[in-house]
């Protein structure tokens, strides 16, 4: 899925068919990763043994002599989150635009909410770099202020942002393509012209 593309629903059964175990989950990942094979995420080299002894490190490349693995160099790295979890959390979160909770995320995974939402953060991290994108069609583009409501917080933190309506919320610029559903958005200092236009 790229951010040209609207990701297609998929129902649960299918979704477990695809990603029975983690053993299914681990290869996706390869074959999404290396498409052609394997390849060293250190020295680009694709003489790789593919089958080694290390209990968490199935590949080593025979140039540079280090053991990798498919989440080496990405958002899995260093986390002790199964293959499935990662897969089953991507999809929860593609397919809720308004975002899923690191306790319903937690919930449904079976695992503790602090890695959740560590889950979470990686792949928000990681789904802001797409390519800059151009737009053919006719969009639409607009502003918001991010930020809770002044009804919901305590009278301490109502003092001390001060002021009424965009008093401390963020600017937030978003534009979508009619046709396509193509959404880009950011965080923003201001929202003067100066500022959106370029945008």
């Amino acid at each position: 899925m790229t951010a040209a593309t609207k990701p297609e629903m998929m129902s649960l059964p299918e979704l477990f068919r695809l990603f029975p175990d983690d053993a299914a989950a681990e290869a996706w990942f390869i074959e999404t990763r290396w498409a052609d094979g394997p390849r060293c995420p250190r020295c680009d080299s694709d003489n790789i043994l593919t089958e080694t002894t290390h209990p968490t490190m199935p590949m080593r490349c025979r140039d540079c002599r280090r053991y990798f693995s498919v989440r080496t160099g990405t958002m899995m790295r260093s986390a002790k989150i199964s293959y499935q979890n990662w897969a089953l959390a991507i999809y929860m979160l593609a397919m809720n635009p308004k975002g899923v909770s690191s306790l319903t995320l937690s919930k449904e995974l079976g695992i503790s909410q602090s890695s959740a939402w560590h889950l979470e953060q990686r792949l928000r991290e990681t789904w802001r770099y797409f390519p800059d994108v151009k737009f053919d069609g006719e969009c639409e583009v607009d502003e918001t202020y991010i930020g809770g409501r002044r009804k919901n917080m305590h009278s301490k933190q109502r003092r001390k942002m001060g002021g009424r309506g965009t008093a401390g919320k963020f600017p937030v610029v978003g534009i979508v393509e009619r046709d396509t559903g193509q959404v880009r958005a950011e965080p923003v200092d201001s929202t003067a012209a100066n500022v959106l236009i370029p945008f």
